[in-house]
């Protein structure tokens, strides 16, 4: 079973079999979570706020049909990636 060491400032590395099992990358955002006498770490996930800035608007009133039909071709082109 891996293990780590707690330093002085209350840091802990995960090790690296962890990270490969669970698919998290450096700069991904964790939250603890208290169950009973266990914690428990969960991948953060994107808020609606994480897109703030993703589609630029082209001009005033925006027409939000073709905004959303803009995100979802962004969107499929990121997972295409």
């Amino acid at each position: 079973m891996p293990s780590a060491v707690i330093t002085r400032k209350g840091q802990v590395t995960i090790p690296k079999a962890i990270r490969d099992f669970v698919d998290w990358r450096e700069g991904e955002r964790v939250s603890f979570h208290v169950r009973g006498h266990e914690i428990v770490m969960k991948r953060q996930r994107g808020t609606i706020l994480d897109l703030k800035g993703s589609v630029k608007p082209s001009r005033r009133p925006e027409d939000f049909d073709d905004i959303r039909r803009q995100v979802e071709r962004q969107r499929g082109a990121r997972s295409a990636q």
